[in-house]
């Protein structure tokens, strides 16, 4: 912190004076300067990919589609066997053990 000599009734003391720092404001458009280069980049990124997106087609869609509803009625038939499988044992093993009342 930069210091002054400042004359009190004859008598010199030295107090503190707030001074900015040089070149703030510099450092402060440049930092604004680099973000906004740093923004433009990612833009000119971002359409670059988007330049590689490629859309399906209709029998492209229409071929996974299947794939996937397949996938969905098979998985829900195996866990209801399953759970099934479960609801069957537990209900043997509380009626083995007097869990259940009848």
């Amino acid at each position: 912190m930069a210091t002054k000599a400042v004359g009190v009734t004859g008598e010199e003391r030295l107090s503190p004076v707030k001074r900015q720092e040089p070149g703030s404001m510099s450092k402060f458009t440049t930092n604004a300067v680099n973000t906004w280069q740093e923004f433009r980049r990612f833009l000119s990124d971002v359409r670059s990919e988007m330049r590689k997106v490629v859309t399906p087609s209709r029998k492209e869609v229409e071929a996974t589609t299947t794939v996937v509803l397949l996938a969905v009625f098979i998985f829900g038939l195996y866990f209801a066997i399953i759970d099934g499988l479960f609801k069957y044992g537990m209900h043997e093993l509380l009626s083995w053990l007097g869990g259940l009342q009848q």
